[in-house]
């Protein structure tokens, strides 16, 4: 049995010391350090309420179940505690509480935890992240904030208590409780982000504490899932690739932009993982028109100088056929092998491709699922290495990903996300896959100029016209295809100038195809579209965007075909029209879209969406639900803490 216990305020500077140190200090602390300590003494004559308060006050978690140093439970009249000044001992308290008084104090059986310099520095970890993945910059009241210990609440505005006293965040739960938290303690606090609108939590009820609990397992599971996976790639090896550095400089002197920051830094990731004996298996994560493209064309140059084969995997046959022209453009002064694989080309074409195949001469292979038949890919990387480009993963197939799947364990792999993600996965996800995030806009990109108006036949007129005079092209978005050409007949009168041609999804493949090659080659000037144009098209000639309806385009989806354009050193502009009569729904969707516009960073709404969106990409639709429970941030965290505790 005890009679005492001290507990220490969970801080760097207490993490800092040893046991010995806390016995020897004892007085001192109590002392110099008023406000940093608590002391528990058998009989003592508190309110439970209170000392739960004043735990969460020295920083530490309220849990289902304790487990590691730092954290505390509460079931009925008892308290478990695990000092963060008692972690060389591996000791934690109960509590035993009776009426308003500690009628019993004492050890519970030493909980099995890591080492004494391994657990203070996932202690300190821990109070770092909790800051990184707190985000709460540009706090609006009616956000939803999650609270450590507490669960998700609605943020309702900053009060003082007193006069003098501090500002706290006052957040309001589900019967209209309200919590204080005060200013010193806004770690404790994340902004709630999620796939949906959360749930409010119930104060003082044990339903959290359980959330919480489960969630942990499952992170947990989901981590050991993943590094699992990533140690059997580690068993892996091949030869070192080699530097040619001048074969390197001739591709990138036909680069039309500078580098950017983020992509000499992506490109210096790849260039070090290609050096090592241990395959890569990197993710490159930008946004729209950041650059992607160049970094995984130079990655796969590194690759053929090493005598190695690169294929680039696309999702659809338009993206294969429009990476292959451009590569075509890039690479004609080099002496490479470039070809294109896809269904539609005719079988006479294919057999010759296969046939180059199984020679070994092909160096660079774009292509699309067709790639991953049986007939094809017993030919591919015939040397048993080699780099695998794969874009936009997360639009493959189940069956196609099982097949990438089995072609990973010795091969390198560079996959390109199109959706940015959160930098707090980032931060948490880094530790357990390579990555690489592309932030930045190409340097001398000029921003777009946006216009929001009512629909107006004259407007429209003068846009294409202005663009076409400059031998420009134009993207007309007409999101319904029922009437779609009405609407080539009505700009045809508009505009004679105007060469138009329509891709929609129900396009046959092959007309498909060749209206897009007609659009890149400029016989066609004006390409009338519905949103099939959100994904991954790429033509820096096209600097006008005219959108008949945008009351039909949610934010991030206008963000994303807004980004189509401006891919150069031209202004560029984007036309958002709209009917006048709107519907509740539309008008909600309209407001949104000029709120972005007249605020500039209120693009960051739509980001902040896309980002949600990629994170559910990366982490997979299993931890969707994991997500939406306790909120990205926290869920960040956890990740990020767990990986630490489980690694080594």
């Amino acid at each position: 049995m005890s009679t005492q216990i001290l507990v220490v305020r969970l801080s760097p500077f207490f993490l800092e010391k040893t046991g010995f140190w806390f016995e020897k200090n004892f007085k001192d602390i109590c002392q110099q350090y008023p406000n940093d300590y608590l002391l528990i003494n058998k009989s003592q004559l508190t309110l439970l309420s209170d000392l739960v308060r004043k735990l969460l006050d020295l920083g530490y978690e309220k849990v289902q179940e304790v487990s590691f140093p730092g954290e505390f439970s509460q079931k009925g009249g008892v308290v478990d505690i695990f000092p963060v000044n008692f972690v060389n001992s591996r000791l934690a308290f109960r509590l035993e509480f009776f009426n308003n008084a500690i009628e019993e104090i004492f050890p519970l059986e030493k909980l099995e935890v890591l080492d004494e310099v391994k657990v203070r520095k996932i202690l300190k970890a821990k109070l770092k992240s909790q800051k990184l993945f707190s985000g709460l910059k540009e706090l609006k009241v009616g956000d939803y904030l999650v609270h450590l210990d507490h669960g998700i609440g609605k943020f309702i505005g900053l009060e003082k208590l007193s006069p003098e006293g501090p500002d706290y965040y006052v957040l309001e739960y589900a019967a209209l409780d309200k919590l204080y938290v005060p200013l010193g303690l806004e770690r404790k606090l994340s902004r709630y982000v999620g796939f949906t609108n959360p749930k409010i939590s119930r104060l003082g009820s044990s339903t959290w504490q359980k959330t919480k609990k489960k969630i942990k397992e499952e992170v947990e599971k989901f981590a050991k899932e993943l590094l699992g996976i990533y140690a059997e790639r580690e068993i892996a090896s091949r030869p070192p690739y080699l530097k040619d550095q001048e074969i390197e400089s001739a591709l990138a002197s036909t680069f039309a932009f500078r580098e950017t920051p983020d992509q000499t830094k992506a490109l210096l990731d790849i260039r070090q993982d290609l050096l090592k004996t241990k395959p890569m298996d990197r993710l490159l994560c930008g946004d729209v028109g950041f650059g992607k493209t160049e970094v995984a064309l130079r990655a796969m140059l590194m690759a053929v100088s090493s005598g190695y084969m690169s294929i680039l995997l696309c999702p659809t046959t338009i993206l294969a056929n429009q990476h292959f022209q451009n590569f075509k453009q890039r690479l004609v002064s080099l002496p490479l092998n470039l070809e294109i694989l896809t269904r539609l080309q005719s079988k006479k074409e294919q057999k010759r491709i296969v046939d180059r195949l199984i020679l070994g001469q092909v160096d660079i292979l774009v292509g699309t699922h067709r790639v991953l038949s049986q007939d094809v890919s017993k030919y591919l990387f015939n040397k048993g290495h080699g780099l695998l480009v794969i874009d936009d993963e997360q639009r493959f197939g189940v069956r196609q990903k099982e097949k990438l799947k089995k072609l990973r364990s010795s091969l390198d792999i560079l996959s390109l996300s199109a959706t940015p993600i959160p930098r707090t996965l980032y931060l948490a996800f880094s530790s357990l896959r390579q990555m690489s995030l592309i932030q930045t806009p190409p340097l001398g990109r000029l921003p777009i100029k946006t216009m929001i108006s009512p629909w107006s036949e004259k407007k429209i007129k003068e846009a294409i016209n202005k663009e076409i005079t400059r031998k420009g092209q134009v993207y007309y978005l007409h999101n319904r295809v029922t009437n779609i050409e009405n609407v080539k007949v009505f700009l045809e009168k508009l505009c004679p100038k105007a060469k138009i041609g329509i891709v929609h999804g129900r396009l046959n493949e092959t007309k498909l195809l060749k209206t897009m090659t007609d659009f890149q080659l400029n016989k066609i000037n004006l390409l009338l579209a519905t949103t099939i144009i959100e994904n991954g098209l790429d033509f820096p000639n096209v600097n006008t965007l005219i959108v008949d309806d945008a009351s039909r385009l949610g934010l991030s989806q206008a963000y994303q075909i807004r980004g189509r354009i401006g891919r150069f050193s031209i202004p560029a502009f984007a036309f958002f029209f709209h009917p006048k009569k709107l519907s509740p729904l539309a008008q909600e969707r309209l407001e949104a879209l000029k709120q972005a516009q007249a605020l500039g960073s209120g693009w960051q709404i739509a980001i902040r969406d896309l980002e949600i969106r990629g994170a559910g990409n990366i982490l997979g639709r299993e931890q969707s639900g994991s997500i939406n429970q306790i909120g990205l941030n926290l869920y960040c965290q956890m990740l990020s803490e767990i990986v630490l505790r489980i690694s080594d």
